[in-house]
């Protein structure tokens, strides 16, 4: 159950058209870990674990959340990381840790699930003995790009497909979190290595040699990431910001932090004049004004 604090705050939570406004949400407790978030244009808001076997569904204007997707039949510590409302399709990344085995290793699977009934649509396992699908983001050409940072690769998932196929895999990738379109341009953030990075894509639509985005101030451990108004909307897991960065021509970019103070960010989502954020560290999902 996600709990609101306010009931001022429930009344005015996903009235998107309205001015911004600060509002927390608690997702279950404290200790329920909110790895990823995604808001659909209606308000409704989905919410990931990363330390339950759920996904939970806040509609507009309701006082408490309905599970979404009980994954808990598909064996102990399953979690959730990355989600995504793409039209009426619900993308959630499962992953499930391989019993026995040391150092920890995990099987992930993309979940497809329809918004409105819950039924699944979808469901593709990444290749590999241990795999981590953590975020995905959709292509200027309608299909989804789905990040695995435990293979450092990128896979593609075309519109009607029930299946990815491998798009892009090389070292520059390794510890790849967030991934996000900006100007028809991919974008992802290794976690690992502090580092952005742009994916150059030639006339026939193949990738190339990620490249590096020198940021101008640090950014420590780069996790969720979004793009709105023009610019990239990262969250600072390492450091506890939400940070916007402008992206120049020449590979660089300009950093301004949004909101510090937080306890473990790792998701950032925008809805209209608001900036969702997910606070793992404090099991809160919380809002900031979008920066103009």
């Amino acid at each position: 159950m996600i709990r609101l604090l306010s009931v001022a705050c429930a009344a005015a939570l996903f009235a998107l058209v309205a001015p911004a406004f600060a509002a927390d949400i608690l997702v279950k407790n404290d200790k329920s870990e909110p790895e990823s978030l995604s808001a659909a244009p209606d308000g409704t808001l989905i919410v990931g674990s990363a330390s339950t076997p759920f996904v939970y569904k806040v509609k507009p204007g309701a006082m408490s959340a309905d599970v979404f997707i009980d994954a808990s039949a598909e064996g102990p510590g399953t979690f959730f990381f990355g989600q995504l409302v793409d039209g009426d399709t619900v993308w959630s990344c499962m992953l499930t840790p391989v019993q026995g085995v040391t150092p920890v290793a995990r099987h992930s699977a993309l979940i497809g699930t329809d918004l409105k009934t819950g039924k699944r649509t979808l469901r593709w396992n990444l290749p590999g003995d241990n795999s981590t699908c953590n975020d995905f983001s959709v292509g200027p050409d309608k299909a989804l790009y789905i990040s695995d940072t435990a293979n450092a690769r990128i896979y593609r998932l075309a519109p009607g497909a029930q299946s990815a196929e491998l798009w892009l895999e090389h070292r520059n990738i390794t510890g790849i979190d967030g991934i996000t379109f900006l100007n028809g341009v991919l974008y992802y953030n290794s976690v690992f290595f502090n580092n952005l990075y742009r994916v150059p894509v030639d006339t026939n639509g193949k990738p190339g040699t990620p490249v590096q985005i020198w940021m101008d101030a640090p950014v420590k451990g780069p996790d969720g990431m979004r793009a709105a108004n023009g610019k990239l909307l990262v969250a600072e897991n390492g450091a506890g910001k939400v940070d916007a960065l402008t992206i120049n021509a020449d590979n660089t970019a300009h950093v301004v932090v949004l909101k510090d103070g937080l306890k473990v960010p790792t998701a950032v989502e925008p809805a209209g004049d608001t900036i969702w954020i997910g606070e793992r560290g404090a099991g809160k999902a919380n809002s900031i004004p979008m920066p103009k």
